[in-house]
């Protein structure tokens, strides 16, 4: 993909390293995605929302309750009846803010603190389901495994808030290069990993040009360092399904090769 050697320069200012946690979780509501267009897309979030449902009936029974007071409570002229039902509920509400903070907890137990990507869990959880409904819509899918160039070297030499800076940078580059429907991950340290629906006009090179553009974008003022990846590329295809385990394996295995490549590419123009 000539990733490798993207170079770009890095220019977010370390104000933004102070940013709400709050404020950048709205940005990134991965359990919230727009998927209007898409009917595939719209089955992943009925599927995830199915499973949290099944995985906890306590909260699916007060949900239900709720609806059936909110309807009550919503018509032109609620009897004395209707406000009696609604008095008689005081537990309901009370579990509702319960359920509201376990399903907050749920949130961030999938979601990466720093990137407000999904997490590791958060991405198989996902994944898996698309997966799913790549076979059975017999849709090809891209993984795409990322590595972030000298991560190590930025931490030593600039601090690890600067290496911080470099992962959220690196997160927002990913976000502007794929759509709202595609699956993003921080995996942990330098990695990432993507998983995105394959099109005419989605295609892995059209993809490495969109990245290679916003790594630059995200990072157009900071002169110290370049900031690249190195990425390998797996392909789904529902004719000859495997699972998710050796899907990344396969792009694992590429974005190694592709380092392998560089660095021996590096020592031959020593």
């Amino acid at each position: 993909m000539g990733l490798h050697e993207s170079q770009g320069h890095t220019g977010i200012q370390a104000g933004r390293v102070m940013t709400s946690p709050m404020t950048r979780r709205s940005m990134r509501r991965v359990l919230s995605i727009d998927r209007k267009n898409c009917q595939a897309e719209k089955s992943l979030t009925e599927n995830l929302t199915s499973a949290l449902r099944v995985a906890d009936t306590e909260l699916g029974q007060i949900l239900r309750e709720v609806d059936e007071i909110s309807t009550l409570l919503k018509s032109d002229h609620p009897d004395t009846q209707t406000m009696k039902i609604a008095a008689a509920h005081p537990a309901v509400w009370c579990a509702v803010k319960q359920a509201l903070l376990d399903r907050e907890l749920r949130y961030l137990a999938l979601t990466d603190e720093l990137t407000c990507l999904y997490n590791r869990r958060g991405f198989f959880a996902a994944a898996t389901q698309q997966l799913k409904l790549a076979q059975r819509n017999k849709q090809n899918l891209l993984l795409m495994f990322c590595d972030v160039d000298n991560l190590k070297k930025i931490n030593d030499t600039y601090g690890h808030q600067e290496g911080d800076l470099a992962l959220i940078r690196t997160a927002d580059a990913l976000e502007q290069s794929f759509r709202g429907s595609d699956i993003l991950s921080r995996l942990g340290g330098d990695e990432f990993v993507v998983l995105a629906l394959e099109a005419s006009n989605q295609t892995e090179e059209v993809i490495a040009r969109r990245l290679e553009k916003n790594l630059k974008k995200v990072s157009a003022t900071e002169s110290r360092y370049a900031l690249s990846l190195c990425v390998g590329v797996a392909r789904f295809d529902p004719k000859r399904a495997i699972t998710l385990g050796e899907l990344m394996a396969q792009a694992d295995k590429a974005m190694y090769e592709k380092k392998r490549g560089a660095q021996k590419l590096s020592e031959n123009n020593l």
